[in-house]
Order: structure tokens, then sequence, then C-alpha cells
């Protein structure tokens, strides 16, 4: 009975984490990148809360399957949705991996999210430049175009953990004083 009731909670926290992810996708401004599209956004903040509080696989999960349904459901992103999942996913498991590590410090918690966020940034800019060289850009605008990405991933990156990092240590010490803190991955660092 309490092996289902664990595997219960992990199942909410996951499926409420990615609704949190998805819906941070939606709280953007876009901006245009000559045929590309980019926004400034709240969900990679959701995504390293979810590595944060529950950790690497079901942060990573949770924010791999929300990031993957917006891109499923907006047109102009459609096609990015398996790389979003595995990217995303990596940006919360790393988080969640590195904050389970750490000594659970402010500094500790930090660095985790900003390794997390480091991932995901590399990941999405290398998608960029590929992408953009398969469907034949001469390698200067490519450069261009993953250039302008950079500069609005940084600025969701930064955002991302000025706004992780306190809602970390607030819902996290309010997770430890629920019934079922025992059964989730927020109550230790190790």
């Amino acid at each position: 009975m309490k092996t289902n009731r664990k595997t219960l909670y992990i199942i909410v926290e996951t499926g409420l984490m990615a609704a949190l992810v998805f819906a941070g996708n939606y709280l953007s401004i876009p901006i245009p990148n000559g045929g590309l599209m980019t926004r400034i956004h709240l969900g990679n903040s959701m995504c390293l809360l979810a590595g944060l509080l529950f950790g690497g696989i079901e942060g990573g999960l949770a924010s791999g399957i929300g990031a993957a349904l917006y891109d499923m459901l907006t047109p102009a992103y459609i096609a990015s949705a398996p790389y979003t999942f595995f990217s995303k996913f990596a940006m919360g498991f790393t988080a969640g991996i590195l904050r389970k590590k750490g000594s659970g410090t402010r500094g500790a918690v930090i660095g985790a999210a900003v390794a997390g966020q480091i991932v995901y940034i590399i990941l999405y800019l290398a998608k960029t430049f590929v992408s953009q060289l398969l469907l034949g850009e001469p390698v200067n605008v490519a450069l261009i175009k993953v250039g302008t990405n950079a500069v609005t991933s940084t600025v969701n990156g930064i955002l991302a953990v000025v706004i992780s990092v306190p809602l970390y240590f607030a819902l996290s010490a309010a997770l430890r004083k629920t019934p079922f803190a025992k059964d989730i991955a927020v109550t230790s660092n190790k």
C-alpha cells in the first residue's frame, strides 16, 4: 500500500509541475528573429522549480512533458516538440540531480538552477545552429540567428533562476509541513 501511495504522489507531482511548465510557456513575449520565433517566457522557471523540488527524474519528466505539450499545441513549434522534450528534460534533470547532491545551501541551490539552465541553453543553441544549416542557411546567417537566440535564452535563464530559487525555498519549506512530506523528493538534500 505504501508503494502505491508513493507512486501516486510521484504521478501527481509530475503532472502538476508539467501543467505549471505548460502554463508558464504561455506567459511570454515573442521576439522575431529572421524567420525564427523566439520568446521570453516563464516556462523555464517552472522547469527549474520542478527539478529543484522533486529531483532529477520527476523534475525532468515534468519539464519535458509540459514544454513538449506546449510545442505540440502551438503550430509554430510543433516540429520541435521531441527535441523540446529532450532539452527541457535535461534542464530539470540537471537542476534536480545537482540540488539533491548539494549541501542545500542557497548557493548550492542557485548553482543547481544555473547549471540546469546552462545545459538547456547549450542544447537549444546547438539545435538552432544545426537546424539552420540543415535548412540551407550559410554559417554566418545561422550564427546571427544563434546570437539573437542566445540573448533571449540568457534573459530567460536569468529570469528562470531569479524566479525558481526563491519559489523553491518557499515551497519546499511548505511541503515539508504536509502529511505526505516523507513521500516526496523535497524532504532531503541527499
